[in-house]
Order: structure tokens, then sequence, then C-alpha cells
């Protein structure tokens, strides 16, 4: 018999890490009976299995306002105090809704107890969970802790209470080892390590006929090298090093397409970008209007196209970040048999890199080295062939589904002794 599953999380839509992390773990879950359901303040998932509570979600007017007075400063006044508890009292009423709605017996709280995009609903949870034993697995994909923009606050008492909080009823699930330790360190809780993982079981469909209408779509030219940046456009993910890369190769044929837009950080980073192609001959492209979540068209008519469409049509992938949770693009890259450049962020190197996978990788900035393997991946076909169908199967054997099912096997049968999965 399958367990009746809640989903948490402030967002559950598009294209973001958490979003595409709790389909595969829904997937998996389902495979084995589980149902699924979801309460978020936005969501793309089915009507029926759903709760949509606006004030969720952390672009929400409300939740902005107290952001804006949460962080970068030290003190706040009563009325923020109130507003944050006055939330959480009604998300909390929300919760005990969800729950009683579907018959719940266990709950996913997909990053909203560890990093504090919406104060009142970490809170409203911690409550919660407190109030009803409910059983609850937290899984964390980032930690405050890890960001600068809330290095400075006035909430501390709030994230100690609840990003994460150390209540029995929850099982804490880290995605990298980096995490793991620095929740046990700073809150002197354990969790278990759970990659992120694609369905490498699966191969990817050959592209067909609307997959390869991208470039054209895009104004590229079918001998063009598509260099994809398949991340939003924010400062952790180096992009400034595409682009030194794409100039670097001195090819006019060698073309940067972003796929996703600045999302939540604002377009300062994007516009010094521009202005750093435009400096350096690079001819950079931004499709966040022609890449969606599926395919369809604009208002315009003109077509949107997947992020698998628009993989299986990159000649290479870069990945040039400072920082990662896990590094859900470098797996993309893996799966679509794409070699990629590889900036070693911390992650990569404690938890991915020992595996072996064969990239070509920069420490913090190009090389004359780095270009010239780069020019080599795309003059030698047989090289390029062999690295990538290698980094296939370590994919295959450290990030796939039969990896998380696995795991997800443990966690659900701690909570209700079913062992199916």
């Amino acid at each position: 018999m399958g367990v009746q599953i809640g989903f948490v999380g402030t967002r559950f839509a598009g294209t973001d890490g958490v979003s595409l992390e709790s389909a595969k773990w829904a997937q998996v879950l389902w495979d084995h009976r589980h149902v699924s359901h979801w309460y978020s303040g936005l969501s793309d998932r089915d009507h029926d299995t759903s709760m949509v509570v606006p004030h969720a979600y952390f672009g929400h007017p409300d939740i902005e306002w107290i952001n804006r007075r949460a962080f970068g400063t030290r003190t706040r006044t009563p009325d923020v105090t109130r507003r944050i508890y006055a939330l959480a009292d009604y998300l909390k009423g929300t919760l005990y809704e969800f729950t009683r709605r579907y018959d719940l017996d266990l709950l996913i709280v997909q990053n909203a107890l560890c990093i504090p995009m919406n104060l009142p609903l970490g809170i409203a949870l911690t409550h919660f969970i407190a109030e009803t034993g409910f059983p609850t697995i937290a899984h964390h994909h980032d930690f405050y802790w890890e960001r600068d923009r809330f290095s400075v606050s006035a909430v501390t008492d709030m994230l100690w209470m609840a990003f994460p909080p150390a209540l029995p009823q929850i099982q804490n699930v880290t995605i990298n080892s980096f995490a793991q330790e620095d929740l046990a360190h700073r809150r002197g809780v354990s969790s278990i390590l759970v990659p992120n993982v694609l369905d490498f079981e699966t191969e990817p469909p050959e592209p067909d006929d609307y997959a390869r209408g991208f470039r054209k779509s895009i104004g590229m030219d079918d001998d063009d090298i598509l260099f994809l940046q398949p991340t939003r456009v924010v400062p952790r993910k180096g992009i400034e090093h595409a682009i030194a890369l794409v100039a670097a190769l001195k090819n006019d044929k060698c073309k940067l397409v972003i796929s996703h837009a600045s999302g939540d950080e604002g377009n300062e980073y994007l516009g010094a970008l521009r202005d750093l192609a435009e400096s350096s001959g690079v001819h950079l492209l931004l499709c966040d209007q022609q890449v969606g979540d599926k395919r369809g068209e604009n208002e315009d008519g003109s077509r949107i196209y997947t992020l698998a469409d628009a993989y299986s049509q990159a000649d290479f992938i870069t990945y040039p970040s400072l920082y990662e949770g896990f590094g859900n693009a470098l797996l993309e890259a893996f799966y679509f048999r794409k070699p990629v450049l590889v900036n070693r962020y911390s992650i990569y190197v404690a938890d991915i890199e020992p595996k072996g996978a064969k990239v070509i990788t920069m420490q913090g900035y190009l090389t004359k080295d780095v270009v010239s393997k780069v020019e080599r991946i795309i003059q030698d076909h047989e090289y390029r062939e062999a690295m990538v169908d290698f980094n296939y199967e370590i994919g295959k054997a450290f990030f796939s589904y039969s990896v998380l099912r696995r795991k997800l096997r443990a966690l659900v049968t701690n909570f209700t002794g079913q062992d199916n999965l």
C-alpha cells in the first residue's frame, strides 16, 4: 500500500534545482505507489494534488517586505516581528489543512527549512512539526550561511530556531558532503547524504526536427559552434569566464548561449556580462525567452524549446561556477553526452571529481592549457566521443535514479515501515 506524501516548498515551478529534484523524488516514489501532493506558493504541478498558498511564495509582496527589513541590518522593529509571526501563524493553519485534505502520512520539505527565502513559512513548518510530531524529511539544497546576502541579519533568533530546527521528528537530508559536515558542526544535527540525480538508466532521445530548429530560432547558423551556459544569470555562476573562454578561442563561429534569465538577483550582472562580451568581441545570446519548461509558442508566435532541446544542439557546455550546492548542469552535460568546462568549485572537488569524470577544469582562472584542451575537443571528434561516453557511465554508476531509489527506500521505511521501493 502506498504512502501519502506531501511536498512542501516555496515554489514548485520551472527549472530551478529544487523544483527539478523534487519532481525526480516524486517520480521515483510514484513508481512504487507512493502518492505525492504539493504545497507551495507557486506551482505547475497537477491541480488536483496541489494546494497553492500565495504567501508561501518568496516573491509575494508581503514576504519581500519582510526580507527587505530582515537582512542587511542588525535590528528589526516590532512591526516586522509582528508581521513575521502573524504570517507564520496563518501559514501554519494552511499546513494543518494540507495534511488533513490529503490524509498525509509524511512531509518532505524542499529547502524551506534551510534557506530563509520565506521566514514565515520556515517558522510555520517548525511550529507545525513541533506541535504535531508529524514525520518529516527535510531536503536541504542551500543553507543560509552559504549565501552572502543572509550574512547580516536582524532575525538571527529565527534562523537558529527554524533554519533548520533541531527536532526529533525531522530526518535531515543534505545534497553534498560539505553541507552534511556544516550542519553537524553548526547545529549538532546529523543528516543523510543524497546527491542530485538524473535518469541515466534511460538514454536521452535523439533530437527531432523541432529540437534541430533551436539554432535557427536563436539566430545561429548550422556550422556555428554553440557554447551553452545552462544556468541563471547570477554572479556565482562565473559567466565572465565563459565569455573569456570564447574570446580566447578567436573563432567567429563560436557563440555563447545563456539559457536562463537573471532570476531574483537583479539585472546588473547581466548588463556587465553584455558589456564584457561586446568589448571582447564575443557573440552572446540570452535565450531565456526561447527556453522554457515545455515546448510551445511565445505571444509573437516564436517557438519555445525545452532545456533538453538546447542541450541536444550544444557543442560544448560551460560551467565555470564559483559555488554550487551540487551541480545539476554538470550532470546534465554528462547525461546529454556533451563536453564541459568546470571551474573546480568545492562541491565538485569533494563529491564529483573523485568519481573520475573526464572534464576540462580550471582553477579560478583560464590558462592557455585550458583553451588548447577546449580547442582539441572541438576539433577531435573521436576524442570528444570517448570523453562524453565515459562521463555518461560515471553518471549511471553514481548519480542515477537507482542511487536515489536506494536512499529513499531507507528514508521512507524509517518513517512508515513500508519497504517497497
